[in-house]
């Protein structure tokens, strides 16, 4: 944490006595924002939009696949799981695009590997930070007070950044620092001035931020009122909604569904239809908000799980850990479609799973220069991956 103490200290001093005027430069300008939703378990693409004309979807899941009478239809070929009205609607305002077959070479089929490859975006290998952080240090070269804010139980490798500390917090009511009533004045006694000692200078700045970030984040919650449906588990859509309308200077969210609630092995459908249709609602609710507060043209959102699962169904009605799988980009600025070549049913590797057809580093390209940060989707991913017609051609 101390490391180039002294080479960082000058700017995040500066940011943290220009906090006030930060606040207020938010509401000025038109910034995009960028939300990733993370569907942690590993969820079932097969199932979320399937290909109901491929007689070869239910030769693989004669029990579990979804008989066309029961989807919400896209077109000719593909359907919506039923749980996803709230995406249903957004694809017919033209504001839903819809990636095939991501993943990556070599693919594990283990949890914390594979979501370890897709935060850091270098899959068999490794990062020091996170692709989410590294594009926050990209964005903004000199620390910047409440630029990356993480809504989880803990904080996301892909939000590890080496220039911006991240705002963490899952409960925004309480976001603030505990501590025995006798040690309260002491913590509550923060002073950022020039001192001899580096170190020290350091840490009273951090704490400094932390609390002022974490006043900020409980009386926005607190004033954030909302006639919009977000449905039964808003997951976390709605504190980012709050965030937004209260002008925090944030541009990069992160959030994730909750308990890797995804991995679904077992009975898989009716469960996965209800987890689907949370998280369908809550982006659902989550972008008429933006339109209703005026904000539906900054706003992205990113969808991504760590995995697809296993072209064949399991003898438990439910799917194994598997490879290829979908990605969403949802928001007023992205055109509505199907993007890249969904991958076979009949060409399977040599473990029944789907083959990529797209590196999923396409589409966190695609999202970088296309939508927030042109031009640094090279630098971010350390590597050229092209991009998608998402976001115009």
């Amino acid at each position: 944490m101390l490391k180039g103490t002294a080479a960082g200290l000058g700017s995040l001093t500066i940011a943290l006595g220009e906090f006030g005027s930060a606040w207020a430069r938010s509401e000025k300008v038109n910034d995009p924002i960028l939300v990733v939703f993370e569907l942690s378990g590993g969820n079932d693409g097969l199932n979320t939009i399937v290909p109901f004309s491929d007689d070869a979807y239910y030769r693989l899941r004669p029990t579990i696949g979804i008989r066309q009478e029961h989807l919400l239809r896209l077109d000719d070929d593909w359907g919506f799981n039923p749980g996803l009205v709230g995406l249903e609607r957004l694809w017919r305002d033209g504001q839903l695009a819809i990636v095939h077959g991501c993943g990556y070479d070599r693919p594990s089929f283990s949890h914390f590997a594979s979501m370890a490859y897709w935060h850091t975006a270098a899959p068999n290998s490794g990062d020091e930070f996170g692709w989410f952080g590294r594009l926050a240090d990209a964005m903004a070269p000199e620390p910047r007070t409440n630029f990356l804010i993480n809504i989880d139980t803990s904080q996301s490798l892909a939000v590890k950044s080496r220039l911006h500390t991240p705002v963490v917090f899952n409960d925004p009511e309480r976001f603030k620092r505990n501590a025995l009533l006798q040690e309260k004045k002491i913590l509550n006694r923060v002073d950022i001035r020039p001192r001899d000692n580096a170190t020290l200078e350091y840490l009273n700045a951090v704490a400094l931020s932390a609390r002022e970030s974490s006043a900020l984040v409980r009386q926005a919650w607190a004033s954030y009122e909302t006639p919009i449906d977000y449905g039964i588990a808003p997951t976390q859509f709605k504190k980012v909604a709050a965030c937004i309308a209260a002008g925090l200077p944030t541009q990069l969210y992160y959030v994730a569904f909750p308990n890797n609630a995804f991995d679904t092995h077992v009975q898989q459908n009716d469960h996965h239809q209800r987890l689907l249709s949370y998280a369908s609602d809550a982006v659902h609710g989550f972008i008429r908000d933006m339109e209703r507060i005026g904000k539906a043209n900054r706003v992205v959102v990113l969808i991504f799980s760590e995995f697809g699962r296993r072209a064949l169904e399991n003898s438990n009605l439910g799917t194994d850990h598997g490879t290829a799988n979908i990605m969403l980009a949802v928001g007023h600025p992205v055109s509505g479609g199907h993007y890249g070549r969904p991958p076979s049913l009949t060409e399977l590797d040599e473990g029944d799973n789907l083959i990529h057809t797209t590196d999923f580093r396409q589409v966190y390209a695609t999202t970088i220069d296309g939508w927030i940060k042109p031009g640094a989707a090279k630098t971010v991913l350390k590597g050229d991956f092209g991009i998608l017609p998402i976001f115009g051609s």
